[in-house]
């Protein structure tokens, strides 16, 4: 999926590793989409140049995930917003 290695949580995609490398992707909560891209690394996620996924989708360079703690608080965001979509149900 998108090219690289999606990891799915309840049959909801929660992240994918760039097939190219280099990069994280991440299906994060709308009400916190705008706090997270202020952090270091962090873009709207694009699918194809120009063509942005829209809020809630997230790239985070490979640069921003040197450290464990670093990919630990992402996939915290992750399950976070997937426990929100469960919740819903």
């Amino acid at each position: 999926m998108f090219g690289g290695l999606a990891f799915m949580v309840d049959d909801k995609m929660v992240a994918c590793v760039s097939g190219g490398g280099g990069a994280l992707l991440v299906r994060v909560s709308r009400s916190r989409d705008a706090e997270y891209l202020e952090l270091d690394g962090a873009r709207r996620a694009e699918m194809g140049k120009g063509r942005s996924m829209g809020e809630g989708w997230i790239t985070v360079d490979g640069d921003a995930l040197t450290e464990d703690r670093d990919l630990h608080f992402w996939i915290d965001a992750v399950l976070e917003y997937n426990a929100e979509k469960a919740a819903e149900r």
